[in-house]
Order: structure tokens, then C-alpha cells, then sequence
């Protein structure tokens, strides 16, 4: 959740969310409606056309369709926009193209509470607590399950920001969940399949941990112990007097937008830098610590640019919410993966892709081709010394990786999409999807800030 210290809120304000089941149903009840009065228009007013003009209208059809249904969705806030972005980040290898990009266009950033009806939240967490605070009206940074306000402790002067949970969304998660399905279902665009609903379930168990901030402060505590010794990072900490299951107060910790023009201002060595502390902490993350924050949005992160040449500029890890865990077996076989990469060895790759469902049903043409999709994303974290494929002008004289350069997002993307057209592929594991979203993230954070990295420094410690 994003509270970059160089915006300004021009949101506008509204009085009450949409929470209690009825009014939602009746929200989506008419969207649904609306989608299917729609989808008979469209069946009849294309009857006379022929094969070619009837594919390119509803193609386009399809596009508006995904869109209106997009934007009504936004309207209502709370884990229906949640459940909306994550099947946006992992469902593209469940809906079709239209769907993704049109869910990918739903925005945390939309209008904010009232300040009446946050107090009010606040006064029944907080009962006289709350006169130990003195809290900014106007919100630093919104989100579809939350909102943040910067805040003083009076008798300290602590500065602290609360992250206020919407009143009413954790109890509407099932039925925003059941909502979400029927409305996929009437407005005709997504096959239900198994698939889709172990999706449902897996967003479900996420969305139940993401509303619990008991278990995000802990989360974040145990962030906070494992990097406050490294200058190059700073987590804010936990303030427990104040927090509960549906707030969550912390330091206030400044910072610029990772797209800001100060950060782009630095020179080249100070943005490697905090590209390389970014990369960085994904490899502890994943090899390390064996948790990962699954959410590559740009809005978790901030950059504390520091007054001079010589001292450390801060990546500040914001939100610890969509944290993952994974199991050692996973981490085993993701090592192997990364060791091969290294080595820019496809028969190690082939070797290491074993125990693993997934892995082990492919035949040896079809694992062929997902090794190579792997020596491809791993080219970052590979041995510049002995990997002859990376283009030239991806490399700098120093053979740093130069992640503006790469085009490597739309490269994985090209050989993803021949590597699935195998009739045998099926849906990765929900991990793995996890995983590589995360890399995906971090590899758009590396070319934003036109980092150049070091694959000896960020994959070595690990092998």
C-alpha cells in the first residue's frame, strides 16, 4: 500500500462502502443483469454478418464486455477489487486475454472514506486510546481493503501512520467470492473449470491472511529483525499499543515513489545500488527466509534518497500483507533452478525440474522447452562469463546486466507463449506462478530505476 511522501490527495471522499452483503448483491445482481442483456444484443445484431466480421466484433465485443464489468467492480471496493487484481496477476494462464487486461485496469487508488466514518472505526478499536493520537483527516495512501493516516503520539511525538481496515470487508470475502464466480459465470467470457475454482479457494485463504493484521505485524517484526542491521533497507515498526486484527499502526517511514523524477535524477551508481538491494532481498525472500511478499506492486516499496554521495539511499519495504510461505521441497527444486541458470546449463536445468507433479508428467519435448523458457528468465542471474546468449548491449563494460536494455519481460513472454501451446502443458503450480509473478516485478522495478546488477553478487551466496 502506497504513502509516498511527495503526493498530494485529491480523492473524493465518499460517506459509506457498499459492505452489507444485500447492498453488493443487488450491485452485482445488476451488472450481471446489465452483462447478460448485453451479451443477447450482441448475438442477435450479429446474425447476418459473416465468420471473419462476426470474430473481429465480438472480439471487440468481449473487450467492452471485460471492461464494463472491470469498472463496476471497482465502484465497490473492498476484496472484490482484491479478488479482481489477483486474478489479474495470476490468473492469465486461467481467463482469456480481454478479461486479465481489463482486471488489471482496477485501482487501489480510487476514492477514500470519510473521515467521520474512519473515526468512528477508529473509536470502537480504540475506545479512549484513541485520545492518545493526534490523526491527519486526510489519508496518505488507499487501498481496496484499507486506508492510511499519518498520525502523532502526543506524548512521545512519535510519528506513526494506521493502516484502518474498511469496515465490514473481512466478513464479505466468501460472499464477494461467490459474487465474483457468478458474475465471471453470466457474463459468458470464462470457462468454469476446475482450474478457476482452485484459483478461487487459493485467492480465498489468501484474502483470509491478508484482513488478519495480527499476522501482518508479525510479519513485518520478523522483517524488521532480519534487516535492521542492513542500512540499505528500512521496515517500519510495529507499534502494539495501537494495533489489533483491524489496525495496524507503525513508524512513519519516509520516502519517493520507485517512478519518481528524484530517484531518476540519481546517478548511475546510486540507482544500481537500490536496484541491486531490490533483487537482493527476492533472493533472500525465496532462498533464504523460504517467505515471500507476493505482491509486485510498485506501491509497497519506497526510496529514501539520503543527503549525500556517501551515504546509503533506503529501499523501504512497505507492506507485508501477501506474504507466502514455502515448503522445502519447493525451495530445493528453486535452487536447482537457479544453480542451472547460473551455469546457463539447459541439461542441469532439465535435471533440476524433477519432483514435482508439473515437472515430472512432461514429456522430454515439452520439458526441453520449459528448461529453455527457464535459461531465458534466469538470464539476469546468469554467468556473463560463459553464457553466450545474452544480447550485447544488454551487458555494460563492467558486465553488469542492463535491465532497461533487455526487453526481457517481452522476450519470457514470446517463449511462455510457444512453450504452452503444447497441448500436454498444463497450469503450473500455483507456486510457481507466485514465484515468477515476483520475478516479474522485480524485473520491471530493475528497468524503471535502469538498474545495472551484478550476477556474481546476487546469485552466488546461494549456490
Amino acid at each position: 500500500m502506497e504513502h509516498d511522501t511527495s503526493k498530494s490527495n485529491n480523492k473524493h471522499s465518499i460517506d459509506n462502502l457498499k459492505t452489507s452483503g444485500l447492498e453488493r448483491r443487488l450491485s452485482i445482481a445488476k451488472t450481471s443483469l446489465n452483462v447478460g442483456r448485453r451479451w443477447a444484443g450482441n448475438s442477435v445484431s450479429g446474425i447476418f454478418l459473416d465468420k471473419k466480421a462476426r470474430t473481429a466484433r465480438n472480439q471487440a465485443f468481449m473487450e467492452a464486455q471485460a471492461q464494463y464489468v472491470a469498472d463496476e467492480l471497482g465502484k465497490l471496493k473492498g476484496s472484490v477489487v482484491k479478488i479482481g487484481q489477483m486474478l489479474a496477476l495470476y490468473g492469465e494462464h486461467v481467463l482469456p486475454p480481454e478479461i486479465t487486461r481489463a482486471l488489471q485496469t482496477l485501482n487501489d487508488d480510487t476514492a477514500t472514506l470519510t473521515w467521520p466514518r474512519i473515526e468512528q472505526t477508529l473509536q470502537r478499536i480504540l475506545g479512549d486510546k484513541l485520545h492518545e493520537l493526534e490523526i491527519d483527516r486526510t489519508p496518505i495512501g488507499t487501498a481496496s481493503l484499507a486506508q492510511v493516516h499519518r498520525a502523532t503520539v502526543l506524548a512521545t511525538g512519535e510519528q506513526i501512520v494506521l493502516k484502518i481496515q474498511y469496515p465490514g470487508v473481512a466478513e464479505a470475502i466468501n460472499s464477494d467470492l461467490a459474487l465474483f464466480k457468478r458474475l465471471l459465470k453470466v457474463s459468458n467470457v470464462v470457462p468454469q473449470t476446475r482450474s478457476l475454482d482452485a484459483w478461487f479457494e487459493e485467492i480465498r485463504d489468501l484474502l483470509h491472511i491478508e484482513v488478519d493484521y495480527d499476522i501482518e505485524a508479525a510479519t513485518t517484526e520478523r522483517f524488521y529483525a532480519r534487516l535492521q542491521d542492513d542500512p540499505r533497507y528500512a521496515v517500519p515498526k510495529i507499534n502494539r499499543n495501537y494495533s489489533s486484527k483491524r489496525l495496524l499502526c507503525m513508524t512513519y517511514e519516509p520516502g519517493v515513489s520507485v517512478t519518481s523524477d528524484a530517484l531518476k535524477s540519481l546517478s548511475p551508481e546510486r540507482r544500481n545500488a537500490i536496484g541491486q538491494a531490490a533483487i537482493e532481498i527476492m533472493m533472500q525472500e525465496i532462498f533464504v527466509w523460504g517467505e515471500m511478499q507476493t505482491d509486485p506492486n510498485f506501491g509497497n516499496y519506497l526510496v529514501r534518497i539520503s543527503d549525500s554521495d556517501h551515504e546509503t539511499d533506503k529501499l523501504v519495504l512497505l507492506d507485508f500483507g501477501a506474504i507466502r510461505q514455502f515448503d522445502n521441497a519447493l525451495l530445493t527444486i528453486a535452487r536447482a533452478l537457479l544453480r542451472a541458470g547460473y551455469r546457463h546449463d539447459h541439461t542441469a536445468m532439465m535435471a533440476a525440474m524433477t519432483g514435482y507433479d508439473f515437472f515430472d508428467s512432461m514429456s522430454d519435448k515439452v520439458k526441453s522447452n520449459v528448461a529453455s523458457l527457464f535459461l531465458l528468465a534466469t538470464e539476469p542471474f546468469s554467468d556473463t562469463a560463459i553464457n553466450p546468449d545474452i544480447p550485447k548491449d544488454c551487458l555494460d563494460e563492467q558486465q553488469r546486466y542492463i535491465w532497461a536494455k533487455s526487453k526481457l519481460h517481452s522476450r519470457i513472454s514470446a517463449t511462455a507463449r510457444r512453450a504452452m501451446q503444447s497441448f500436454e502443458f498444463n497450469l503450473p503450480p500455483k507456486e510457481f506462478m507466485f514465484i515468477s509473478r515476483k520475478f516479474i516485478g522485480a524485473y520491471t522495478f530493475l528497468t524503471v530505476v535502469d538498474a545495472h546488477t551484478n550476477s556474481n553478487n546476487l546469485v552466488k551466496p546461494f549456490l
